[in-house]
């Protein structure tokens, strides 16, 4: 997964060791960490890559942001919505 996330972009190409084993810097383990709670919350990788690309100013990329998440809401609202559905028929 973490060589993935690498080949489309999410995190940078880490440093090699003698061993040729890969070591990340803190930047690459805190953009593992957010890829990772992002996973979580069912973000897809298409919306996680576009809020790592937010450089954090305030105006259009917190609007951006904003709107990425009120997406992930509404689909986990609907997911939850379909779920009750399906519990009150069993």
């Amino acid at each position: 997964t973490i060589r993935y996330y690498e080949e489309i972009g999410l995190l940078p190409q880490p440093g090699r060791n003698a061993g040729n084993q890969r070591r990340y810097g803190q930047d690459g383990m805190d953009a593992l960490g957010f890829i990772k709670h992002a996973r979580d919350l069912g973000f897809p990788l298409e919306d996680i890559k576009s809020l790592m690309g937010l450089d954090g100013h305030l105006g259009d990329d917190c609007a951006e942001a904003d709107r990425i998440a009120r997406s992930q809401l509404a689909n986990v609202r609907d997911r939850i919505r379909k779920l009750e559905q399906l519990a009150s028929e069993l």
